[in-house]
């Protein structure tokens, strides 16, 4: 492991199990060979994508390289004539694509070093092991008691996990293995707590005590059990897992290649990767669910998997599992449905203790229960806390924008889908139609108001009913002027003056108003005709 006396002052913010997606955007041929541009993103973040370029001879490199796994993989097959044409590459292209969706999304193959190093170089290029025997030569040059003997081949998951073959100098015949692993980015202890952390951890440890060095041993398979050793090896993990959980220690990283059985005894195994800071190994399943934010649920999540391997003797093929194959027990179907299923997970895990006092475990009785007692002091309590709320903390943040990369996905899924169209292109119809009939009403308005304001004009103007008429002096000027009359006295008022004139009567010009409105309401375009007219205004030459 990386932590040895002295840590390194850093520590990896690349987490490795955040997976990767890759899709192929164009192909250009060149003289001989064509190339696949490929689009790559990590997470679902947009922003953190680059691209890469890779012919059919490196894809066809890679797939060799994975034939270790024996799995059947669906690249497509060479063709050395006519491998230049358009439709051939076009259909190789959606081969290719369904190669790397296969290979991206398969749990163990997502995470291997060959597919990393194909998909993102600039982050995967360094050769890990050398860096990690540089380390280890470099930590025991101060310890002449111990020997490396050599590197071991990769062992487990982890690409920067790597291990090495020790031996004592004076017990030559005696081999140990050392493991040695990069800081991760879930390291919140400062090097003081790590280092007092880790040597509590080696007092519950199997012996050998020292918590760096294991037994170099091929422990016993822990998949496809008996009824009675699922019942047995589940209670003691669970209590191992309540165990931690008392103390405050956070584990999160329980899997079948962390489990030795050594007789009767169930064994866990790399108790200080989630003091180190290393992700899990099922992070990106129970980053999807919001309700897994806990170490608990985590480790309860975790075992859900563990079982299912004990039961069946591999690994589920999704998650979540909708329906479960016959088991030796109902009782292990029960317990399983109670993590494993969608309404689970979406619900929340059960605790460890609820998984103990459930009828698969809660009758067995362990020989050797006795706990190891220790004493955390009050600070590294605080610290180990301090940690795991942090952790939590940094799952939480990325299951959120998880859960808004997912609600946009959908939205903008329904949003492009057929039927969805379709009701949009009658809407826009709809709404065209409704734009041309309000302006062609608006027209007519526009055109009555102009005839109404032009006839109103010619006619004339209404008087209120305080102002008084003046007389009409129509016609004057076709009656010849009388005689003057003889002269009146002074007193007497002239005659226009004595008879009172009468207010003109006021139109009703609410009526007008609303035959307007009318006549605007009812007005339809088609009943128009087409008129001709004379144009007189041009001279006429004789």
């Amino acid at each position: 492991m990386a932590f040895m006396e002295k840590p390194p002052a850093g520590k990896v913010l690349l987490d490795d199990t955040v997976p990767l997606t890759a899709q192929i955007e164009a192909s250009q041929s060149l003289h001989s060979h064509t190339e696949y541009i490929i689009r790559v993103q990590r997470g679902v973040s947009a922003e953190n994508s680059w691209q890469i370029v890779r012919r059919y001879s490196d894809f066809d490199l890679l797939n060799n390289s994975l034939q270790i796994s024996t799995l059947s993989l669906p690249l497509p097959p060479k063709k050395l004539i006519g491998n230049m044409e358009r439709e051939f590459i076009a259909e190789r292209q959606k081969g290719l694509q369904a190669y790397l969706d296969v290979i991206t999304t398969h749990h163990i193959l997502s995470n291997c070093e060959l597919v990393k190093k194909f998909l993102d170089p600039n982050s995967y290029s360094v050769n890990y092991t050398e860096i990690a025997l540089q380390h280890v030569s470099m930590f025991f040059r101060s310890e002449p008691k111990w020997e490396v003997v050599e590197p071991l081949k990769d062992i487990g998951w982890r690409i920067r996990k790597k291990y090495f073959l020790m031996k004592i100098k004076n017990q030559p015949k005696e081999r140990l293995m050392l493991s040695w692993a990069d800081l991760g980015p879930d390291k919140y202890l400062s090097d003081k707590d790590l280092q007092y952390a880790v040597k509590l951890l080696s007092s519950c440890s199997a012996k050998p005590k020292d918590p760096f060095l294991k037994k170099y041993c091929n422990p016993k398979k822990i998949q496809g059990l008996e009824l009675q050793q699922i019942k047995t090896y589940g209670r003691q993990i669970l209590e191992v897992l309540k165990f931690l959980h008392e103390k405050g220690f956070p584990y999160g990283h329980l899997h079948s290649a962390n489990v030795m059985l050594d007789g009767d005894t169930c064994k866990l195994l790399d108790l200080e990767n989630s003091l180190l800071g290393l992700p899990s190994f099922y992070r990106s399943y129970f980053s999807q669910f919001r309700k897994i934010n806990t170490l608990e649920g985590i480790d309860v999540h975790c075992f859900g998997h563990l079982l299912y391997e004990m039961t069946y003797g591999r690994p589920p093929d999704t998650i979540p599992v909708d329906s479960f194959p016959p088991a030796p027990s109902v009782f292990v179907v029960s317990v399983l449905e109670s993590i494993l299923t969608c309404e689970a997970m979406k619900n929340g895990m059960p605790t460890v203790s609820r998984l103990l006092q459930m009828p698969l475990f809660s009758d067995v009785l362990l020989t050797n229960s006795e706990k190891p007692q220790f004493k955390i002091p009050t600070k590294l309590k605080e610290a180990l806390k301090t940690s795991k709320e942090c952790i939590e903390k940094r799952l939480m943040e990325e299951q959120k924008l998880i859960h808004q990369h997912r609600r946009l996905t959908r939205a903008q899924s329904h949003h492009g889908s057929e039927e969805e169209k379709k009701k949009r292109k009658i809407l826009a119809r709809k709404k065209s139609k409704r734009s041309a009939y309000e302006s062609g009403e608006e027209h007519s308005a526009k055109y009555s108001n102009s005839n109404n304001s032009a006839g109103s004009g010619a006619s004339s103007p209404l008087t209120s009913p305080s102002s008084p008429t003046p007389p009409s002096t129509a016609g004057a000027s076709s009656i010849p002027p009388a005689p003057p009359p003889p002269p009146l006295p002074p007193a007497a008022p002239p005659l226009s003056t004595e008879v009172p004139t009468q207010p003109s009567p006021q139109p009703d010009v609410s009526a007008s108003r609303g035959a307007l409105l009318s006549s605007i309401q009812n007005f339809q375009k088609g009943t128009l005709k087409k008129t001709q007219t004379c144009d007189y205004s041009a001279p006429r030459i004789s």
